[in-house]
């Protein structure tokens, strides 16, 4: 099975949490520390927002930090994330050779639908699973191991693709064969990246083979 990320492999969208950070920042007065940025762009949601929380030492309890967020962040997946370069056509080559497809996200699961929805993903997909359901971040040893049990499918028949260099390395730990995929998030990463994963690719569209009739 083929296991797709979401932010950054199937969509240019981790740049936008950075935006979403610095206003919800700076509607209090507050500026974005390397810490908190490392943090908070590794975390499930719940754990993001407890963090924010005690880091800030804010009266806002986890709920409304997660509200604010998501409504800061439902724009962009509603009417301006592109996808990447070549996502469309190897989800189409993936089908069209009897691939099965899950989605594996730490995405909010009412922006995931509206990305998804938006570029008509959802059929593509056997199972979309979102981390914050399973509890664990995606660097969580465990988290991988519970992937595999959700999906009913070994570790070793599980194919990853993710531009996260933690998120290769720790499916790679669980038995999982970890492609990754680069992003400008990352860009002071690719090394890291590239020694995480079983293979590199700059795009997608590295991918993509040429059909027989070609």
């Amino acid at each position: 099975m083929y296991i797709f990320d979401l932010d950054g492999t199937l969509t240019d969208s981790n740049g936008l949490w950075v935006d979403v950070d610095l206003e919800f920042l700076s509607r209090r007065g507050l500026v974005m520390t390397r810490e908190y940025e490392d943090v908070v762009g590794r975390s499930i949601f719940p754990v993001a927002a407890q963090f924010t929380r005690e880091y800030y030492h804010l009266a806002d309890s986890p709920q409304s930090i997660m509200a604010e967020w998501e409504s800061l962040a439902a724009h962009h997946y509603r009417d301006l994330v592109p996808l990447k370069a070549g996502a469309k056509e190897f989800l189409d080559q993936c089908r069209s050779r009897h691939i099965p497809m899950a989605l594996f996200t730490a995405c909010r699961p009412t922006l995931c639908r509206l990305v998804l929805d938006r570029f008509r993903l959802t059929g593509y997909f056997s199972h979309i699973v979102y981390a914050e359901e399973i509890g664990v971040d995606k660097h969580d040893p465990r988290c991988f191991a519970r992937l595999s049990q959700l999906l009913d499918v070994p570790p070793r028949d599980c194919v990853l693709f993710d531009d996260n260099p933690a998120n290769c390395a720790t499916a790679r730990s669980a038995g999982m064969t970890a492609v990754g995929v680069y992003d400008t998030f990352y860009d002071h990463r690719q090394e890291e990246l590239k020694d995480s994963c079983d293979r590199y690719v700059r795009s997608l569209e590295e991918l993509i083979q040429p059909s027989a009739s070609e």
